[in-house]
């Protein structure tokens, strides 16, 4: 089986960068995230050592809850690394439904609920949605030109 090297478009280069960075977010709550940010700490409108004292455990599961969602980030940029690279790239109509979905739930909903609770980490949370929502519209812009090239539907 003869297989044709495609070059990379710019959406595929888009998202495969978006899904690094979902590798880098997961990385960091895996192993860099402490249990409880200040920001945390602003918003449930207590010091630290009264959460401790009222759930001297909090911390503990805390932690894990966030190793957890870290592996979920990361596992989730790589498999949008594995699509940018496969059926992104080759501009497959479905991959755009499962990106577009994936995104609104994922960095979508992220950036809005970090947005909601006026998180220290929103504005960086939005450079990487906006980045992911670039991909999304440069493969449509992508697919549009290449009907209109073909004279077809793409």
């Amino acid at each position: 089986m003869t297989q044709h090297r495609r070059a990379w478009p710019l959406s595929a280069i888009l998202l495969a960068v978006f899904g690094v960075a979902l590798v880098c977010i997961g990385a960091f709550f895996m192993f860099l995230r402490p249990p409880l940010l200040p920001e945390d700490m602003r918003f449930i409108g207590m010091s630290l050592g009264q959460l401790q004292a009222e759930q001297p455990r909090m911390a503990s599961w805390l932690l894990r809850v966030f190793q957890v969602l870290g592996g979920y980030a990361s596992a989730t940029g790589l498999l949008t690394v594995t699509v940018a690279a496969t059926s992104f790239r080759r501009h497959e109509r479905m991959a755009l439904v499962g990106v577009l979905a994936g995104g609104v739930a994922s960095i979508g909903w992220m950036a809005i609920v970090n947005f909601s609770i006026g998180s220290d980490f929103r504005w960086a949370l939005l450079a990487v949605a906006v980045l992911w929502a670039a991909s999304v519209c440069t493969f449509m812009v992508e697919i549009s030109q290449a009907a209109v090239r073909t004279g077809g539907t793409g």
